[in-house]
């Protein structure tokens, strides 16, 4: 690998943040040219029936000129979300009576777990 490659790939300053299955990295990176970009990489694990377990990770390059106006929309977003719904989880999975819908013998429970089944994640390739 040349010495231009490895400053490509050098890892200037790395937070990480794990939230439950994914993991979120956050790594400033320095160009050819010694400039800086941020990468943000999604990382989420997943369990094979065998056991075994793979990793499928998605990447966003951010680059300085796209700061302003990405912070500014991730800001409104978020924003928005927090005032429409609050900052309470209220998925399913975090309520402290769930039960997952297998547990329970009515044919609309199991109807709803097979569609449930049926979604997949989408997976976008790195740009």
């Amino acid at each position: 690998m040349s010495d231009n490659e490895m400053i490509e790939k050098e890892e200037i300053f790395s937070k990480v943040l794990r939230a439950g299955r994914r993991t979120y990295f956050f790594d400033v990176r320095a160009t050819k040219a010694g400039d800086y970009y941020l990468t943000i990489t999604e990382s989420k694990k997943f369990t094979n029936d065998d056991g075994s377990f793979h990793y499928k990770k998605h990447k966003i390059y951010l680059y300085k000129e796209d700061f302003t106006g990405f912070t500014e929309i991730l800001n409104e977003m978020t924003s928005y979300i927090v005032d429409e719904k609050g900052t309470e989880v209220i998925s399913e999975r975090h309520q402290k009576d769930y039960q997952k819908s297998y547990d329970n013998d009515s044919s609309t429970d199991k109807e709803e777990k097979v569609s449930a089944e049926s979604f997949t994640d989408v997976s976008f390739d790195d740009i």
